[in-house]
């Protein structure tokens, strides 16, 4: 049965954001993809439907994403996937200027998208959040460093304060804990990541299943986390 829900997916242009929208598309969702980078964002949008739509923005331009969604309309699941990291990551070394802009693209981000979606998701009775973290949200370390590991613990605070406000009007929130995904991020790291190390990641598609996983449950359970890791080390 073709699932035609309308699914808003950030970062959707390469890694975990563009597998979950290609694994959403071919469950028979529409989806909707925003980034910062159009021509990525394209070839995300030919591996989907034809219905895809792609928007050029930033998340932490919460006017422009308040358009992209008055735009949309109609839109059952938001997947808050935007994330970015420095390569000064230590507490020693960050300057002020990289730790705003990993908070504002990692955590505000994600408060602009849901706001954005809320009037939308009241106005239905139903709504579904994916928020993507990671394991650096269960665990701080000088790997994922600072800024990151704060932003993607407060993603898990912002899920559960998404369902401890909304659960009994009908909204829903998970937050999915990656460990080491195949993704541009890892080229990101201060020491790179081996080929052999890489090839053990987990890839996108994994994440994928677990947010098609979440998005499929009936409106009577709530899926608050997920926490998915590779079963040979990384690090």
């Amino acid at each position: 049965m073709s699932d035609k829900r309308t699914t808003l997916i950030t970062g959707a242009g390469t890694g975990i954001g563009r597998g979950i929208a290609v694994a959403f598309s071919g469950a028979g969702m529409n989806v909707a993809l925003v980034g910062r980078t159009a021509s990525t964002l394209l070839e995300t949008a030919d591996l989907c439907g034809p219905d895809t739509r792609v928007f050029e923005a930033s998340v932490n331009d919460r006017d422009r994403i308040a358009e992209i969604v008055a735009e949309i309309g109609t839109i059952q699941i938001l997947v808050n996937n935007a994330g970015m990291n420095t390569l000064k990551r230590g507490l020693r070394d960050m300057s002020a200027e990289r730790w705003d802009e990993v908070i504002d693209v990692n955590l505000t981000g994600a408060y602009n998208c849901f706001k954005a979606v809320l009037p939308v998701f009241l106005n239905a009775g139903d709504g579904l959040v994916i928020n993507i973290s990671s394991m650096a949200g269960k665990r701080a370390g000088t790997i994922a460093g600072v800024a990151y590991s704060a932003s993607k613990h407060a993603m898990g605070s912002l899920t559960q304060s998404i369902n401890a406000e909304f659960r009994e009007e009908g909204i829903r929130a998970t937050c999915i804990y990656p460990g080491e995904v195949d993704t541009p991020i890892l080229d990101k790291r201060p020491t790179p990541v081996t080929d052999e190390k890489r090839a053990a990641a987990l890839q996108p598609g994994d994440i994928a299943a677990a947010a098609l996983m979440a998005a499929n449950q009936p409106d009577r359970s709530i899926v608050e986390e997920i926490t998915i890791f590779p079963r040979q080390q990384v690090s």
